[in-house]
């Protein structure tokens, strides 16, 4: 199917329903998508900059609690690359309850 066809709506409602949560800018990201216009936005991307939002915590302070290399944490935001499926369900967590970021502070 191609994009210009997709009705933003169940496609995002089925994303939605599929990371059990409400992604809001995920509506308009499929929108630009769908029109062609710039880059396109992944549910993982905006997974990422909100579960980082959320926490509070800068860049390199978000990275250094998941153990992760800043540089990677970048790519994701920046949707250059996806992050892998155990990292994705850790930032479904981290999204509905930042302040679990605490308990992952190396002891």
């Amino acid at each position: 199917m191609s994009i210009k066809k997709i009705d933003v709506e169940i496609v995002a409602r089925a994303i939605e329903d599929n990371v059990d949560e409400a992604l809001p800018d995920l509506r308009q990201a499929l929108s630009e998508a769908k029109a062609g216009l710039g880059r396109v936005t992944t549910p993982e991307q905006i997974l990422v900059r909100r579960a980082r939002q959320k926490s509070g915590l800068t860049q390199t302070a978000f990275a250094e609690r998941i153990s992760t290399p800043v540089a990677t944490l970048r790519d994701w935001e920046q949707g250059r690359f996806q992050p892998p499926g155990g990292v994705v369900c850790l930032l479904r967590l981290l999204a509905k309850h930042p302040n679990l970021t605490e308990e992952l502070v190396a002891t």
